[in-house]
């Protein structure tokens, strides 16, 4: 099993859809083996969800996504983790222990923002982002 998580100086990253890395870990017998941290190279939002299903990536650890991102990680089979916050390898020792603390409800405030007349270009998205479902 690969496990992800939005990575930016050894925290869980706040913004799914700006990740600029993500901390990959290679799990076996439920511990982790191996891990490497890798650029996402500008991809960002809908892309991302690909990105790490090329990287064969099982289960995403991250803080906040909005409605669009969440849909793509569905289509991609890749199991989602978001709220969650702190040392990345803290949070992935805690899911595989059973005591992740996350909220499945989480979703970007930018997002909620758009529904009230905001828009796109209000967080420099670039366009990419979907409406909430």
């Amino acid at each position: 099993m690969k496990i992800a998580v939005t990575y930016e100086n050894g925290l869980v990253f706040q913004h799914f859809g700006h990740s600029s890395q993500f901390k990959i870990y290679e799990v076996e017998a439920n511990q982790v083996v191996s891990s490497a941290v890798v650029d996402t190279n500008g991809s960002g939002h809908g892309a991302l969800a690909g990105f790490l299903k090329a990287h064969g990536v099982n289960v995403l650890i991250c803080g906040g996504i909005g409605g669009g991102a969440r849909q793509a990680l569905q289509e991609n089979g890749i199991e989602l983790y978001p709220g969650a916050s702190g040392l990345a390898d803290e949070q992935v020792a805690a899911l595989l222990n059973g005591s992740l603390h996350y909220d499945p409800n989480t979703v970007c405030a930018h997002h909620h923002e758009k529904h009230s007349g905001g828009h796109c270009h209000d967080h420099h998205c670039g366009g990419q982002c979907g409406p909430e479902k």
